[in-house]
């Protein structure tokens, strides 16, 4: 008889810091009639966390959809480590490696935790004519890379639902990083999380970018943005307003231009007259 385990994953090489992983250049996206983006231009580095920055409606979903693979870009440049790509299917993003991690985290609370992360990437057992999932080895896995962000699980086998929500994001972006993502795109990682679990969350992407990934982290919390980001890319109406490096803007100017300061301008003018 013998054994052997299938579905680990390959050996990541991880570009050198500074090094563009993607480009993109005047991305413009139509669905019929309606412009969903007009226009956007960014660039993610590694070791980088690039944040997206918007309003609802501003254009974050579907740009990150069509960075994934979701939708296809109606016209503009889509580069990954510098060749130009058209991702027909989300597999082909992951293929590149480009991993999303959605808001509803695409997991089943029921199951456990090492279920949850080895989900459609399981790793088999062969003996003989047999093959089943090796659970000793997935449940080893599971156990150390939550306990190399500092979550210590006593029980990998546990409902994943047990746990809080900053845990639960953490094993998504983990899963992500194991499987051998270079770029990670985070949907509203903190929206729903408390200040403890969103601490979690931030020390995570910032160790995640210390070891060379880079990250699109896409929020409209301009605190959370400016706790993790080095970079920041600021969304309106589909188009790109302009990106910062945190050198180059303050966390004040960075809400006005977020907001609009014509806006915000106005807004304070109504205010004051209903005084």
């Amino acid at each position: 008889m013998s054994a052997a385990i299938a579905s680990t994953p390959d050996a990541a090489v991880r570009p050198e810091p500074g090094r563009p992983l993607i480009e993109v250049r005047d991305l413009v996206k139509h669905f019929g009639p309606v412009v969903a983006l007009a226009g956007v231009s960014l660039t993610v580095r590694a070791g980088e966390v690039l944040c997206l920055l918007g309003d609802n409606g501003a254009g974050k979903s579907t740009l990150i959809k069509t960075l994934s693979g979701v939708h296809k870009p109606t016209s503009g440049d889509f580069l990954v480590e510098g060749r130009p790509v058209a991702f027909s299917t989300p597999r082909d993003a992951l293929d590149a490696g480009i991993a999303t991690v959605f808001q509803d985290l695409a997991m089943i609370p029921l199951m456990s935790i090492t279920r949850n992360f080895f989900m459609g990437r399981e790793p088999i057992r062969r003996v003989g004519p047999l093959s089943f999932m090796d659970m000793g080895f997935a449940d080893r896995v599971a156990r150390e890379e939550m306990k190399r962000i500092g979550i210590d699980i006593r029980d990998p086998r546990q409902a994943v639902g047990t746990l809080s929500g900053g845990e639960r994001q953490c094993v998504a972006i983990a899963r992500a990083v194991y499987f051998g993502a270079k770029v990670l795109i985070l949907d509203e990682p903190t929206s729903a999380l408390g200040v403890a679990q969103t601490s979690m969350v931030l020390k995570y992407v910032s160790q995640v970018r210390h070891r060379g990934l880079g990250v699109i982290f896409i929020t409209h919390n301009v605190r959370h943005a400016y706790a993790v980001g080095n970079a920041f890319t600021v969304l309106n109406r589909g188009k790109t307003l302009g990106t910062y490096r945190k050198s180059e803007i303050t966390i004040d100017a960075l809400q006005n231009l977020m907001a609009g300061d014509k806006e915000l301008q106005s807004l304070s003018d109504d205010l004051d007259g209903m005084v």
